[in-house]
């Protein structure tokens, strides 16, 4: 079981409630949910004391991306795991760059419940 919350961060907001109650129920803990870069910024400390970060790709159009939210992550010392989900081709341009980053894994949505327990550490129930 996680003993620190997880980052949901996405700007899907059905999917951000959704996800965030399974993540809460898998691991028996907060999760997180953020909507973009900002609003992350902003709760910086609740932010830092998540021991999973997963960080939509495309955070809409004009929006910082989860690719700069990684950036600030890694400013921050951002001690946890950190993975991506995206709705896009692997072959995208910032699908591109998150898989070539190799500290962090991508995952297509919607995520299946075996890989999600994997990144959180827990077992399927």
């Amino acid at each position: 079981m996680a003993t620190s919350p997880v980052l949901l961060l996405d700007d899907d907001a059905d999917l951000r409630r959704a996800l965030g109650e399974l993540i809460a129920l898998l691991v028996d803990g907060p999760c997180l949910t953020l909507a973009g870069v900002a609003e992350m910024i902003a709760r910086r400390a609740e932010v830092l004391s998540c021991a999973v970060a997963i960080l939509d790709i495309n955070l809409g159009r004009g929006q910082p991306s989860g690719l700069d939210a990684y950036d600030w992550l890694q400013r921050q010392r951002f001690a946890g795991r950190i993975a991506f989900l995206t709705g896009h081709a692997h072959s995208h341009p910032l699908v591109a760059r998150a898989a070539a980053l190799g500290n962090a894994r991508v995952y297509a949505k919607p995520m299946d419940e075996t890989q999600l327990c994997e990144l959180l550490g827990v077992s399927p129930p």
